[in-house]
């Protein structure tokens, strides 16, 4: 049980490092084409990948599951938040959008009771409340956080936190690969048919940066934005295959607290790709959540309540 939730915790570190590397490229790209597209060319490229791997991994057969409806709403919820969050990051600075989502952690905590039945333990709960600190160090809460983008990434928080609740339950029967290759499938899907009704509707503008990301009609892309959404194809079934791993392999309240790591890479890409310099409070708030995450690995692994 402790290598599982040690492989967990390392699954999830790295599966949140990776997908961060989307932020950057997605809102290099927010201000010239819809999400919609986006998505559907991240989705596109990732397909091919997705099938070799569920086919190295459980065979293709295993994509015909009996849980088909259950993936397809985990799938489907998932589609919603990643949405949701990249609409915020078309409107706020990308380390506030990104700190707003890391209440996801706090929000998986908070249903892993009702929802798994897991105990939580006094020191997860403290790792978290040290970690939730670290984020409002961070956000300097008051400090121009009032734009209605703040509460997308919100709802995407807590919309992911449902989702990966969902995979600990999943997991009993189906891999992290199937489970992937249904987000990536749904993804496509939603993000054509969404574009699809837009456009149908003649709803091509908005005055809100979070909402034009939405509605905004497709265009043929310039060859370095083309790459760019492409690449998001390659990083996003790693990233996803390693989070559905993390959730299926450990105990929800074991793991979640690592979901705040993301913000460490936060500054480093703000230096790469925005010349963006951290603040004091970026890096007092980082101190914080490294505190918590190495507290976290001496707290002993939540147990799961008896049925």
């Amino acid at each position: 049980m402790q290598n599982r939730t040690t492989l967990g915790i390392v699954s999830l570190c790295f599966g949140v490092l990776v997908f961060s590397l989307q932020d950057p490229l997605i809102k290099a790209v927010s201000g010239a084409y819809p999400l919609t597209q986006v998505m559907a060319i991240r989705s596109i490229v990732a397909l091919p990948i997705l099938l070799a791997v569920v086919h190295m991994d459980v065979g293709l057969g295993a994509l015909f599951s009996r849980r088909f409806l259950l993936l397809t709403l985990r799938a489907t919820i998932l589609f919603s938040s990643y949405t949701a969050y990249y609409l915020a990051v078309a409107a706020l600075p990308l380390a506030e959008a990104i700190a707003l989502y890391f209440m996801a952690p706090l929000f998986i905590m908070a249903m892993a009771g009702p929802y798994l039945g897991e105990r939580v333990s006094r020191q997860t709960l403290a790792t978290v409340l040290v970690g939730l600190a670290g984020v409002l160090v961070m956000l300097r809460p008051g400090a121009g956080l009032f734009d209605w983008a703040a509460l997308l990434s919100l709802a995407s928080a807590a919309l992911y936190a449902l989702s990966q609740l969902m995979a600990r339950k999943l997991g009993d029967t189906e891999s992290s690969t199937v489970m992937t290759f249904y987000q990536n499938a749904v993804y496509l899907v939603g993000a054509t048919l969404a574009a699809g009704l837009f456009a149908s509707a003649g709803i091509e503008n908005a005055a809100h940066p979070s909402l034009q990301f939405l509605v905004r009609p497709w265009v043929w892309p310039a060859t370095g934005d083309l790459l760019m959404m492409g690449a998001c194809g390659f990083v996003a079934p790693v990233g996803m295959i390693l989070l559905s791993q993390a959730y299926r392999l450990a105990p929800a309240n074991s793991v979640a607290t690592f979901e705040y790591t993301g913000i460490l890479w936060t500054p480093l890409w703000g230096i790469l790709f925005f010349a963006e310099i951290p603040r004091e409070t970026t890096v007092v708030g980082a101190a914080l959540i490294i505190g918590a995450g190495l507290f976290a690995l001496n707290a002993r692994p939540a147990s799961r309540v008896a049925a």
